[in-house]
């Protein structure tokens, strides 16, 4: 995915400069990821529209087996005959319209809908659930990714705190910095989960990972959430510890 963790680290030490894109990297204690913005978002996207369905973790790693089967976690305008999203959900299927489809909160749910009617879907293995809902002509293929797909999961529902984090480039020294569009970020993390109340520390942590992961796309340069802080600084590794962040609502700015 994207740049490898290790080849970031030393290009941060070593030169700086020469990391010219956005980055985004989960670190928990099975492991690291390396993605790109929009594998980050995608991937928030998907655990915030299973946490609005009241779906367990295991939903969200079969989603991601499939997503990276199909199109490594990237919201593609076009596959295989008439396949479109992230999921390559086909149109002359009945998932939907390619519009619709092109929309990761809309596929995701549609994933969702037919991933549930799926008989003992939580205990049977990845590869089977994910066919019984895509029924690709290759469904075996879904089995390579459940690791990365379970870390993948621990980091972006919640349930390992301060796992994702991102960095952008800042606007050039002769550009005025952006207001951060937070209205707007918390308008579309509403369109994915529902209400964005904070209800438990785990919904708090996802809501901070999708936050963290469309920080470039709101202008967003920093994260707060039970006394810890992401900024968007090339120079800081990941969350901080202390400060006031609230514990009952993620602050964004």
């Amino acid at each position: 995915m994207a740049i490898s963790v290790g080849l970031y680290q030393l290009l941060k030490k070593t030169q700086p400069l020469a990391i010219p894109e956005a980055y985004c990297s989960v670190k928990t204690p099975k492991g690291e990821l390396a993605l790109d913005i929009e594998q980050a978002q995608i991937s928030a996207t998907i655990a915030a529209v299973a946490e609005r369905r009241k779906l367990p973790e295991r939903a969200v790693v079969i989603a991601y087996g499939t997503a990276l089967q199909e199109s490594k976690l990237l919201n593609l305008p076009d596959g295989d005959r008439d396949s479109i999203g992230v999921f390559q959900q086909r149109p002359s299927q009945g998932w939907g319209k390619p519009k619709q489809l092109r929309d990761p909160v809309y596929a995701s749910n549609r994933f969702f809908a037919a991933l549930v009617k799926v008989k003992n879907y939580r205990k049977i293995p990845l590869a089977d659930a994910a066919q019984a809902v895509q029924r690709s002509a290759g469904g075996y293929a879904y089995a390579q990714h459940e690791e990365d797909a379970k870390l993948l999961a621990s980091a972006f529902t919640g349930r390992v705190p301060k796992s994702v984090h991102c960095w952008y480039p800042p606007p050039k020294a002769s550009t005025p910095a952006p207001q951060a569009r937070t209205a707007e970020a918390r308008r579309q993390l509403a369109r994915a989960l529902g209400d964005p109340a904070i209800s438990t520390q785990k919904r708090g942590w996802l809501v901070a990972a999708w936050s963290v992961a469309h920080a470039q796309k709101y202008g967003l340069k920093r994260v707060g959430f039970n006394g810890a802080t992401w900024t968007n600084d090339l120079r800081v590794d990941g969350w901080q510890s202390g400060g006031k962040a609230s514990d009952s609502q993620v602050d964004i700015s």
